[in-house]
């Protein structure tokens, strides 16, 4: 029997491909859609400007629509909501009882609220037991879409001892949602300039990477310096990196590392744990966008492109479909393995 679940911001970018990510989902069923007062009410064909190549899926184009303020039956709600309303919103359906697994900004840095890549850290996951007792229900967090990839390229060698990251991000404009940004701003143009993302790639990954200790999160050291760029593509966020390392590490380390990377939700069976996790690529004009945002059903974070850096030690580039793996594919991956563990 499948395991009941409601989406939050139903009718946003993140809403919507958290829709389409769970049509035939074999563990998880949508049972419930919420979205802001403008929508409550209406069937969802009605209330969402669908913007997905695939069509609205059949079981959940004629379902109405509830407002923020509605009790839900499910115990799992995906939030897609705009950070605006998140904050409250989530820690008064926690206080409900119910599972919050979260796309949103406003909890990812609290003390008690895990920040999860699956692959990564989901040791972190024995937080949700402590809020569980203190709140009734817990949230657990999915971190920035650059982040994610970003963390994704770094994890196979963090254990080589990353002292320090300089990055810079081309994101794509599906990352603003919709209807995002005007044409004339974005066309034959890129802009060095996305508000807040800075500090999110900066100070995410210090708790991803982090010790979990009792029921603190130990922070990482690694030290980033992040710049952001928006670029007219419309999925995919492409990194470069540039890593200096606490000792010398060679090529064949690296390549090594990258190319047998697994996790968790890999050796779990998680429907969608993509294998590999990361895919390495030796072509020097490898990743790019258009061509590899889409692999592991947009689940694979891609490396490429490895040389060394005149400066630090070591430089590549890493691209991740950024409303898929770092975003609504990233979430529903957590709940997976929450599933998986007996976490649910």
């Amino acid at each position: 029997m499948k395991i009941n679940v409601a989406i939050l911001g139903a009718t946003g970018a993140v809403g919507q491909r958290f829709i389409q990510l769970l049509e035939n989902h074999p563990v998880f069923q949508i049972h419930e859609l919420v979205a802001s007062s403008r929508s409550a009410g209406k069937p969802y064909r009605e209330a969402a400007k669908w913007k997905l190549a695939t069509p609205v899926p059949e079981d959940v184009k004629n379902k109405v629509v509830l407002s923020l303020d509605a009790s839900l039956e499910s115990k799992i709600l995906f939030s897609g909501l705009d950070s605006d309303v998140a904050g409250e919103a989530e820690a008064a359906y926690r206080s409900k009882g119910h599972l919050v697994i979260s796309n949103s900004k406003n909890h990812r840095m609290d003390t008690d609220v895990p920040l999860v890549v699956p692959e990564i850290n989901p040791d972190h996951l024995d937080l949700v037991t402590r809020q569980k007792s203190v709140y009734g229900g817990a949230i657990v967090t999915n971190p920035n879409c650059s982040t994610i990839g970003l963390v994704l390229g770094l994890a196979p060698v963090f254990d080589l001892g990353i002292e320090q990251a300089i990055v810079s991000t081309m994101q794509a404009i599906s990352g603003a949602g919709y209807p995002g940004l005007p044409s004339f701003d974005i066309l034959d143009n890129v802009i060095p300039h996305i508000g807040g993302e800075e500090p999110k790639i900066e100070e995410e990954p210090q708790k991803i990477f982090g010790t979990l200790s009792g029921q603190t999160i130990l922070p990482a050291t690694v030290r980033t310096s992040a710049m952001v760029h928006r670029v007219p593509a419309l999925d995919g966020h492409l990194i470069a990196v540039s890593l200096r390392f606490k000792k010398p590490a060679t090529r064949e380390e690296l390549v090594s590392r990258f190319t047998h990377y697994t996790g968790e939700p890999q050796k779990l069976g998680c429907y969608y744990a993509p294998t590999p996790p990361v895919q390495y690529f030796e072509a020097v004009d490898r990743p790019q966008t258009r061509l590899d945002r889409d692999l592991g059903r947009g689940m694979t974070v891609s490396v490429g492109n490895l040389r060394p850096c005149s400066i630090f030690d070591w430089k590549y580039n890493i691209l991740v479909h950024n409303t898929v793996r770092g975003a609504a594919g990233g979430t529903i991956l957590i709940a997976e393995l929450m599933v998986k563990k007996g976490l649910v």
